[in-house]
């Protein structure tokens, strides 16, 4: 985990913003960096893990938290496919493949889609957002079988 990930730095940010760091969103932030860069968990999943060290938590302040938390650029989100978006913390750049058969996610480098995002920008005007999505289709193991 980086500097950049840390509880300690998320907190400062938020504190930094104007922002309260108040027992929820400690809570919140623990769970994101706990589990590191490569594990996506669902808005519910984040708000299961919190409320088991703060029962009496509102499911509604963990989703103003992860809100908060994604306009600071601490956490983004992703659709993996057809279930709920997943958060993840965001300082490492990738994108997501998703098999629509087993659910495997792989993470991809960023830099795999920039001859892909400067063909569209530049044939099509298009500027992709291709951090947002995930690309579904069939993992090896699903493709070969």
């Amino acid at each position: 985990m980086s500097d950049a990930t840390s509880v300690e730095h998320i907190e400062a940010m938020l504190r930094a913003r104007g922002g309260r760091v108040t027992s929820t969103r400690r809570a919140t932030i623990d769970v994101l960096v706990a589990g590191g860069h490569h594990r996506h968990l669902s808005a519910d999943e984040v708000a299961d893990e919190v409320r088991r060290a703060h029962p009496d938590v509102a499911e509604s302040t963990i989703y103003r938290t992860l809100s908060a938390l994604e306009e600071l650029g601490v956490v983004t989100h992703v659709h993996l496919g057809h279930g709920p978006s997943t958060y993840h913390l965001a300082d490492e750049g990738h994108r997501h493949l998703s098999c629509q058969r087993c659910g495997r996610v792989t993470e991809v480098p960023a830099w795999e889609f920039a001859e892909l995002t400067t063909h569209l920008r530049e044939t099509y005007g298009f500027v992709l957002s291709e951090e947002h999505f995930a690309l579904i289709g069939s993992c090896r193991a699903c493709a070969g079988a």
